[in-house]
This record gives C-alpha cells, sequence and structure tokens, in this order.
C-alpha cells in the first residue's frame, strides 16, 4: 500500500510537496555517515536532518574553538570547547526528536576506515574531512564495502558561490585538495570516478605555513582563510547529491 500521506509529521509537510509521501518514507528509512564535521560537514548534517533522513552518524573528534565561529553552524560562544559530535546529535534531535543519531568521537586512523564503514550498512556517507590521508583511506574502503560515497574538496580560498561544482574526482581541476586526493587515490588502488564537490575558482590568497593544532590526535596543517558561506555551500550541496541520488535509487527499485 502507499504510504498515508495524512501521517506526515508537520515539518516534513512541505519536503513531501516536492517528493511526495514515498519519499518522506524512503528518508526515513535511510543511514547515513557524515565524517568530519567542520563548516562543510556540519551543515551538510543539519540538512540531511531537516530533510527527514532517519539515521544519521555523526563522526568528529573536535572540539568547537573560537576559529570556528565564522563558518560553523554549532560554533556559538555558548558551546567553546564542547564536542562537534554530540552538539551537532543535540541540535538534530531539536530539528527533529525522531531522528536516531549515532555520535562517535574518535579521530579516524587510516588504518581503522575499514573498521568505521563496517559498523553499520551506510545507504550514503558524506565525506567531509580535512586530512588528506584520512579522506583518502575513507573512499578507498568505502568502495572497497560498495558504499556510495562524495567528498568535499577545498572551500577554504574561495569566495565565488558561483563557481562551486559537482563532478567526479577524476574531472576536478584548478583545486590542490582535489589534485592531492587522486594522487593518494591512486596510490591506494581506488576508483577516481566518484563524486565530489569543488571549486574552480583559484584561490583568492594563498593558506598559512602549516600551523600546530592543538589536539594530539592532529598533525600540523596549513590555515586557509575562510569565509562564512563557502563551506555551507560546499555541505548543502553534498547533502543535496545524497539526496536525489538516495530517492532516484528508490524510483528505479519500483
Amino acid at each position: 500500500m502507499p504510504p498515508d500521506a495524512t501521517a506526515i509529521p508537520a515539518a516534513h509537510e512541505r519536503t513531501a510537496i516536492l517528493i511526495g509521501a514515498t519519499g518522506i518514507e524512503r528518508l526515513r528509512d535511510v543511514h547515513v555517515l557524515v565524517a568530519g564535521l567542520g563548516g562543510v560537514g556540519g551543515n551538510a548534517a543539519e540538512a540531511l536532518g531537516r530533510a527527514g533522513v532517519g539515521h544519521i552518524t555523526l563522526l568528529d573528534h573536535d572540539t568547537v574553538a573560537p576559529s570556528n565561529l565564522n563558518r560553523q553552524a554549532i560554533a556559538l560562544h555558548s558551546t567553546l570547547g564542547r564536542s562537534k559530535a554530540t552538539l551537532m546529535a543535540e541540535r538534530l534531535l531539536d530539528i527533529n526528536p525522531d531522528i536516531t543519531t549515532t555520535v562517535l568521537t574518535d579521530f579516524l586512523r587510516p588504518e581503522d576506515a575499514d573498521a568505521l564503514i563496517a559498523r553499520a550498512p551506510f545507504d550514503y556517507i558524506l565525506d567531509c574531512i580535512d586530512s588528506i590521508a584520512c579522506k583518502a583511506a575513507l573512499v578507498a574502503a568505502a568502495q572497497r564495502a560498495g558504499r556510495p560515497i562524495m567528498s568535499s574538496m577545498g572551500a577554504g580560498g574561495r569566495m565565488d558561490p558561483s563557481r562551486i561544482h559537482v563532478a567526479t574526482l577524476n574531472q576536478t581541476h584548478t583545486c590542490a585538495l582535489a589534485r592531492e586526493m587522486r594522487k593518494s587515490l591512486k596510490d591506494l588502488g581506488a576508483r577516481l570516478n566518484y563524486p565530489v564537490v569543488f571549486s574552480d575558482e583559484p584561490p583568492v590568497v594563498k593558506g598559512l605555513a602549516h600551523q600546530p593544532v592543538d589536539d594530539p590526535a592532529g598533525r600540523p596543517r596549513a590555515v586557509n582563510g575562510t569565509i562564512s558561506y563557502m563551506p555551507a555551500l560546499f555541505g548543502l550541496t553534498l547533502a543535496g547529491h545524497a539526496i536525489r541520488t538516495l530517492l532516484s535509487e528508490a524510483t528505479q527499485a519500483r
């Protein structure tokens, strides 16, 4: 029997006009992993939750710092020092109390990527991690397990939202992070023809030299300039692509 349109919660009435009761049911049944909850991942996770995705696993070992205030949805003066993954789970449950959240606060090391993917039969994975080694390991592990994944490339140093594109990694250009990802994935024997979001805008300014990080699990890394809206647009684009893909798969299966 078709889903009962009268059973749609009021919070999803506007969404149901677009995707119907069947689409609402489909999103309620899927499980998405969001790895990394900074400016990109936090906005991606929130968009998934507001769209009605029923189960979201949130992975981030970090806590909110003052430098996050310019771009991260969960970064407020009242949340400084708190776990990003825990805060995101609280925010999602405040948006939709019916969401099931799984909070993971361990640092993802490349050697742990396969175990992470094996935790659950994820319907989609969004890679919003900064570290190239960890990103590449996660993508390679997802491909080995046959799980669909999409990655964010570099939003730092860019300001023009009209230069954001969705393409496969082997079609990207201008982005240094994408270039390094192509090299790393080739070294791991992984495919490059999977979807990513990237900008073809040359960086407005170069990033600062590698800086030490406070987290003992982290490594020194370059610090790029960021503007409030660019990471958010990357995250929303990731979420939009995942949602459309999941809905398309459900339509094809009928």
